[in-house]
């Protein structure tokens, strides 16, 4: 959340009244920073919605930015950018260290070894103000997202992007100055028109970007600091033209409410998390605008009467550590709990111990360092604090990553005999325990576990249609016995692990044309627009290039009942590929269940019934494949659920190694154990040799 420069940059003193404040202190913009943050925070506790306060905060951070590097330009006082940025990150730091910290306890007692490198790349980068960007990277990536649940650190993208600003708007200020002075030569322009072109130049810039990028790919445009200068942008506009705006007090009265009232009804009316940042998010920051404009109305109607009141401005003060507390609280006490979302006390209850977490680090971390004389008197003493709250958030992160690999290390170095995987379901050594082991792979290969074919489809295989720009290849040295293609989703994907090796001992090439969430089969009306449009161009591709063979998953498991259906229009996809002679081969799918099964099993064990749910609620009988059979020439089916799943359970660990990776996905891992047996289904089912 963008509260940490609304409050660096505010400069006032912290106690609950005006004593002490300065001469410029804007009780209800305080106010108003207070009731977006518990905004944020009661749409994330009890409605699990976006509320739309970032983009308030992100405005009320350049408004103040603004009017503070303004009133140093008119009164001749020096920028000294070296200075300005070590002050402001020596007052922002302190606190989130503190609250990462926190987090790492909390991810180390509660939350399972499988979430904890995803934590700990987390924590270097809201360290190092990047966190937006590695969570952009999560959103569009189908992969990453399997395996992130709610990250206790993920509220840092908005710091991120905020801190990203703090480091470019001085750059502004100061760029402006330089073209002021020059134009004042010759033209007496006022500093405050040239920086008012500036932004208004970054308002338009962005916000068109905004649009754009939020219209094409808005999971990543959510998090990119691009899309997002032009709320910037806006309140520094705002700052800049404030003294032009006078409106009457009846005015400033409708204003205010006006904006109080759409503000928070921004995230109950508008799925923000799904429809921002483009110009759907001129509802809050205009909102917040209106409030800032109504400002102090002289009237007891006014909206500020609310937002001065002292217990509203006394919680703005601790504002930026509630926004810093409240999400690592919600996240692990959820998570310690088994609960989904919590009720009207649980919440209050969470809320509770945000607000108490909020006063502490705020009285005992940031207002002594904020206090403290000796980082003021020379630059290098504060670039020291600086470096000591770097210093000691690394040096954790850094040992326990040093650990965790440590241990990795130790676990794949087990002897193979220890980790048989698949092979333990065999007849051969049905009823056979497994060996004492770690159970492989360890928590850092487990979030990399996936199968798949680097190399680019070149020469024979390459396509110009731009919907297969992701084909890939798998080419044999010397002569190429077969060419396969395999068509779908992840789930035909995760078979590459088998498949690839096999194909490579056998001199068989492969391609892969893969889109996430998209099984193959004709057009259905159960898949969305793109993965029809994928499903034809894959299709068009193998008619144009004639393989021997596709491979393609046929079955749909679900992780309610129905639990196993028959793929959408699985026969009339293949149907073209089998008149033009290609034969196809079909895999029953592999269950989904409700829960991650690594995480169940670190949770509690390996034995542990929930981490071993009934056959007859992962998969049905008789299988779907079986009403295909005779229906389509050339069609060949493979069921390997008998290696995924016995003795009426599907486990979540098998011969010391996690079947799965997530919630559906088989590990790579465990893939490549079924290799033998693979092999021999995939041989008996086509007739190959």
């Amino acid at each position: 959340m963008s509260i940490a420069g609304t409050r660096a940059e505010s400069g006032q003193a912290r106690d609950a009244g005006n004593k002490g404040r300065k001469p410029t202190f804007r009780p209800e913009v305080q106010g108003l920073r207070a009731l977006a943050v518990l905004m944020v925070v009661t749409y994330h506790v009890w409605l699990g919605r976006v509320s739309g306060g970032v983009d308030i905060f992100l405005l009320i951070s350049a408004f103040l930015l603004t009017l503070s590097f303004v009133r140093k330009v008119e009164s001749g006082t020096s920028f000294n950018l070296i200075r300005h940025w070590l002050h402001l990150f020596k007052r922002l730091l302190p606190a989130a260290v503190v609250v990462i910290l926190g987090v790492l306890a909390g991810t180390w007692l509660i939350l399972p070894q499988s979430r904890w490198p995803v934590i700990l790349d987390q924590a270097w980068a809201a360290l190092l103000y990047r966190q937006n960007w590695l969570l952009a990277d999560t959103a569009v990536d189908y992969y990453a997202q399997d395996h992130a649940g709610a990250s206790p650190l993920q509220h840092f993208w908005s710091l991120s992007i905020q801190g990203q600003a703090f480091i470019l708007w001085p750059l502004v200020f100061a760029a402006s100055a330089v073209l002021w002075r020059l134009l004042q030569q010759r033209y007496n322009a006022s500093y405050r028109a040239v920086v008012a072109v500036a932004f208004a130049g970054i308002l338009v810039v962005s916000l068109a970007f905004s649009i754009d990028q939020t219209a094409v790919n808005q999971a990543y445009a959510y998090f990119d600091t691009r899309t997002r200068l032009w709320e910037f942008a806006l309140g520094s506009l705002l700052a800049l033209g404030l003294p032009l705006l006078k409106p009457g007090k009846v005015l400033r009265v409708v204003l205010g409410w006006a904006g109080l009232f759409a503000m928070v009804s921004c995230g109950l009316l508008l799925t923000v998390d799904r429809a921002f940042p483009g110009f759907v998010a001129l509802w809050p920051t205009l909102a917040g605008a209106a409030i800032i404009v109504a400002g102090q109305t002289g009237s007891r109607f006014g909206v500020d009467r609310l937002l001065s009141w002292k217990p509203l401005v006394s919680l703005g003060d601790n504002s930026y550590a509630l926004y810093l507390w409240h999400w690592p609280i919600l996240v692990l006490a959820l998570a310690a709990t088994d609960v989904e979302a919590p009720n009207l006390g649980q919440g209050a209850a969470i809320i509770a111990a945000s607000v108490a977490l909020a006063v502490l680090t705020t009285r005992f971390v940031e207002k002594p360092l904020r206090e403290w004389r000796w980082p003021q008197v020379r630059t290098w003493r504060t670039a020291v604090v600086v470096i000591s709250c770097c210093a000691l958030l690394a040096g954790p992160v850094a040992v326990w990553r040093t650990s965790l690999s440590a241990e990795e290390a130790a676990t794949a170095a087990q002897p193979r005999e220890l980790t048989p995987g698949a092979a333990l379901l065999s007849p051969a050594n049905a009823g056979a325990p497994a060996p004492a082991g770690r159970i492989i792979p360890g928590p850092v290969a487990l979030y990399n576990d996936w199968a798949g074919i680097q190399q680019a489809c070149t020469g024979a295989n390459a396509t110009e249609d731009p919907v297969l720009e992701g084909c890939r290849q798998a080419t044999p040295e010397g002569e190429t016995a077969k060419r396969i293609v395999v068509l779908g989703d992840s789930h035909a994907q995760q078979y590459l692990a088998a498949l690839a090796p096999i194909a490579e001992s056998r001199g068989w090439e492969l391609v892969t044309l893969l889109m996430p969430a998209c099984r193959f089969g004709a057009e259905s009306e159960t898949r969305n627009a793109e993965c029809n449009t994928y499903n034809r161009a894959s299709a068009a591709y193998v008619l144009e290039h004639r393989p021997d063979a596709v491979f393609t998953v046929a079955s749909l498991t679900h992780e309610e009942a129905p639990f196993e259906t028959e793929v959408p229009a699985y026969l009339e996809g293949i149907q073209p590929i089998a008149d033009a002679g290609i034969e196809i081969i079909g895999i029953r799918d592999n269950p989904r269940f409700t829960i991650n099964m690594p995480e169940c099993v670190q949770r509690h064990t390996p034995d542990a019934p929930a981490c071993n749910p009934p056959l007859n609620e992962s998969l049905v009988e008789p299988s779907p494949l079986e009403s295909y059979r005779g229906k389509v020439e050339g069609l060949h089916l493979m069921d390997l659920s008998d290696f995924i799943c016995a003795g009426g359970i599907c486990p979540a660990v098998v011969g010391n190694i996690y079947v799965y990776k997530d919630d559906n996905h088989l590990s790579r891992t465990y893939v490549e154990s079924m290799i033998p047996m693979f092999e021999e289904r995939l041989l008996a089912a086509t007739g190959w040799n």
